[in-house]
């Protein structure tokens, strides 16, 4: 059984994490196990090369923390901004001893008073849970309110995870 780290205690991580795999590796067994792993950049992350380091910084450090394990998985959102608009990014970066998969997740624009909420200093979930009149926007997550639930961050997540395991199904390609 091999040991994968997730860097997060978000239970929608976790979970996603998990889909991923299992969908990507059916024949293997795994034990899933989240923990709490700094990103060592802003809490909000508000461009896309933060959001970035943030998942890798994850992922070295659940590394440092948890050497024995098989593979090590840093998830990050943040924001980015585009010309006039503010959008959300995250990013997967799964890595093993010797290779390192990164995959950039769907990317949407943030509604205007979300994003002037944002600017006035407050994250994306508490902005969001004030517009929607929510009091846990980071289940379905924005993304999930704004498209009734077609997309959500456990679908998100999910996907991009299976694009960051793609040089591990494939490692004679990478």
């Amino acid at each position: 059984m091999k040991t994968v780290i997730i860097a997060s205690k978000n239970p929608v991580k976790i979970e996603a994490v998990k889909i991923a795999f299992e969908k990507m590796f059916l024949q293997e067994k795994f034990e899933f196990i989240g923990e709490s792993i700094p990103s060592d950049v802003n809490a909000q992350p508000m461009s896309n090369e933060e959001t970035l380091q943030g998942a890798m910084n994850r992922a070295i450090n659940a590394q440092s923390k948890f050497p024995e394990a098989n593979f090590w998985v840093g998830l990050e959102g943040g924001l980015e901004k585009t010309d006039n608009d503010l959008g959300s990014v995250a990013w997967v970066v799964i890595k093993t001893k010797d290779k390192t998969g990164k995959a950039r997740a769907l990317t949407f624009i943030l509604p205007k008073e979300i994003s002037r909420l944002i600017n006035e200093g407050k994250e994306m979930s508490e902005a969001s849970n004030i517009v929607f009149g929510v009091n846990n926007s980071q289940h379905s997550g924005t993304v999930g309110i704004l498209t009734n639930d077609i997309i959500t961050r456990t679908i998100d997540y999910t996907e991009t995870t299976v694009l960051a395991l793609i040089p591990f199904k494939n490692p004679d390609l990478y």
